[in-house]
Parts: C-alpha cells; sequence; structure tokens
C-alpha cells in the first residue's frame, strides 16, 4: 500500500467510524444534545452540568429563529426554557460525535494535498480527493442545518446521503492511488455480466441505506406524536408504510443480487471473487439477522447502530468490488 493510500484509507475509515458514532446519537436521541453549532452550548468545551451552563455565551436570536421555524412562538424562548433541555449524557454524545468528525476534515485535507503528489496519468485522484473534500465540507453545513431545523425530515436523509457519496468517493480514491490498483482476473467475455450485477448491488445499497434513514425519521415523528406511549402500541403504524414495505423487500433483493454477483465473479475468475466481495457477502448475512431481530424481537439500540455502520463498510466492500473490475489500460 503506497503513502497515499494510507492516509486516503484513513480518511475512509474515520467515515465509517463516524457513522457508527453517528447512529449512537440517532439511537440514545442525543441530536439535538448540543442546541448550537459549532459550539456546544456557547462553549468549545460543553458544560458537565446545567448550573455551568453560562447564559451569557447563548446567542437567543439563533434559539428564537429557531423556534419559528418549528412553528413555535419566539416569545417562549426563555433561559428558563432553555435549561430544561439541558441532559448532560445528551450533550456529551453529540459533543464526542463532532469530535469524531475533526479527523474526517483532516484526514479528508491531508488526501487532496498528498494527491498533488500524483503522477499525471492518475490525476484523477486528484479530482476524487477535492470532490471528497468539497462533500466534508457540504455535509458539515448540514450537520449544522440538522441542529437548526430541529431534525427536520429531509435534512437527515440528505446528510446521510452525502457520507455514502463520501464513502464511495473515498474508496475509490484509496484504490486508484497506485500504479497497480487491485483488480480482479475477469475472463473478457463475462467482464460486463459481472460488472453489472456488481453495480446493481451498489445500486440496491444504496437505496436501502437512504430509505433507513427515511424510517428512521418516521420513527422520531412517531414517538413525539405518540409520546408516552409503549413502542409496542404505535409501531404497526410504521410496518404498515410503503417505505417500511420496500425496505424490508430490498433486504431479500440485496441478498438475491449479492449472490449472483458472487456466482458471476466466481464463474469468471476460476472462483477467485476477491476479499471484498466475501466481506460484503457475509455482512449481507449479518445485516439480514440484525433486520430479523427488530421486526421480531425488539429494536435494540445497539443493533441499530451496528445495523447503520455495517451498512457503510458494505457500501465500501461494493465499490471496491465494482473498482476491481476494471483493468489500468481502461483507465486510461
Amino acid at each position: 500500500m503506497t503513502r497515499f493510500q494510507k492516509i486516503a484509507t484513513a480518511a475512509l475509515v474515520s467515515v465509517l467510524l463516524l457513522l457508527f458514532v453517528g447512529a449512537i446519537v440517532r439511537v440514545t436521541g442525543a441530536g439535538l444534545g448540543c442546541p448550537d453549532w459549532p459550539k456546544c452550548w456557547g462553549c468549545l468545551i460543553p458544560p458537565w452540568k446545567v448550573e455551568q451552563v453560562d447564559l451569557g455565551r447563548i446567542d437567543f436570536e439563533k434559539f428564537q429563529q429557531k423556534a419559528a421555524r418549528l412553528g413555535r412562538d419566539p416569545d417562549t424562548v426563555t433561559p428558563e426554557h432553555i435549561l430544561e433541555n439541558f441532559n448532560p449524557r445528551h450533550v456529551w454524545t453529540e459533543f464526542v460525535n463532532r469530535l469524531f468528525a475533526l479527523p474526517v476534515g483532516f484526514f479528508s485535507l491531508a488526501t487532496m494535498v498528498a494527491a498533488f503528489g500524483q503522477p499525471r496519468q492518475r490525476r484523477v485522484v486528484w479530482w476524487s480527493s477535492l470532490a471528497s473534500l468539497i462533500l466534508v465540507g457540504a455535509n458539515a453545513v448540514l450537520g449544522a442545518m440538522v441542529v437548526y431545523s430541529g431534525l427536520k425530515p429531509g435534512v437527515l436523509t440528505l446528510h446521510m446521503a452525502l457520507a455514502m457519496l463520501l464513502v464511495g468517493l473515498l474508496t475509490f480514491t484509496a484504490w486508484r492511488g497506485t500504479g497497480q490498483p487491485w483488480s480482479l482476473r475477469l475472463d473478457s467475455r463475462s467482464v460486463i455480466s459481472v460488472r453489472a450485477w456488481v453495480f446493481a448491488l451498489l445500486g440496491l445499497i444504496i437505496v436501502e441505506g437512504i430509505m433507513g434513514t427515511q424510517i428512521r425519521e418516521m420513527t422520531d415523528v412517531l414517538a413525539k406524536s405518540h409520546d408516552g406511549a409503549p413502542r409496542a402500541e404505535w409501531i404497526g403504524e410504521l410496518e404498515g408504510t410503503f417505505v417500511y414495505l420496500a425496505h424490508r423487500s430490498f433486504s431479500w433483493a440485496i441478498v438475491v443480487v449479492s449472490l449472483m454477483a458472487w456466482w458471476r465473479t466466481g464463474q469468471a475468475t476460476g472462483g477467485i471473487v476477491g476479499k471484498p466481495a466475501k466481506v460484503l457477502l457475509a455482512l449481507v448475512g449479518v445485516q439480514m439477522i440484525l433486520g430479523l431481530v427488530m421486526s421480531q424481537i425488539q429494536v435494540f439500540a445497539v443493533v441499530q447502530v451496528l445495523h447503520v455502520g455495517l451498512a457503510g463498510i458494505m457500501l465500501a466492500c461494493a465499490v471496491l468490488w465494482l473498482c476491481g473490475t476494471w483493468r489500468i489500460r481502461e483507465l486510461s
């Protein structure tokens, strides 16, 4: 692995770790633990308890604007009202999430800088590095919008969609950052078929991830509208929606398509499918088990976190699998 690939891989790993941490924020309901951005409760390092909150550091105008966007009377935003929302566990969960975002920016910037040393024939790496850095910046802005919109539906979905695109770009960047990137020894007569199946698999994973985010948004809305009611009493409403049913059906489509992609790859290479395919197929099996646990037993927080984080690794494996179907001369 070249030095450039190590830097790009570090950027990719930092994004994948952030997906896990972000999932923890979502399942714990800590998304608004820090009601302001980029500071948290007006501080670079947030307070541990409500008595430490310095109201003089808080921009009340932003809180009033936020209340207006959420359909509330801005005049209801008082110091007492703000302090009522202070939850130290949520504050530090969200703050740790923001800390995990720092390496993403650092390594993405380092990747773009290191890309200047790539040979002319690999200039595509510089462009993908630049696009990755732009995505990091765009998602940082969206992170602020998530906070100031009060976790508005649609913003979270776009936030996740850009994160998935970032995973794909960084995976490609790390793969291409060498003179001899890893590739499958495909039979020339089967290469188009293999690519078609792997590309279909990649598309299904992306769509499944976006729908999963939408379901999470719907769960938040239902939890608020059924405040205090046991989850079992209102979860049936979610299970009756088109998005939920489509999400569940797509999981079986991913199983079928991943098996077909595995079979066609094995046919074309004499049984050598590569590590990305092996890891992806194993993760598909794990994800199916996690999905069954959530649908048939209980939606455990740890299961939700694993479900989201492993989806990011699946996406990276699918992109790497697809990259492996190209050879150097086809990329020149």
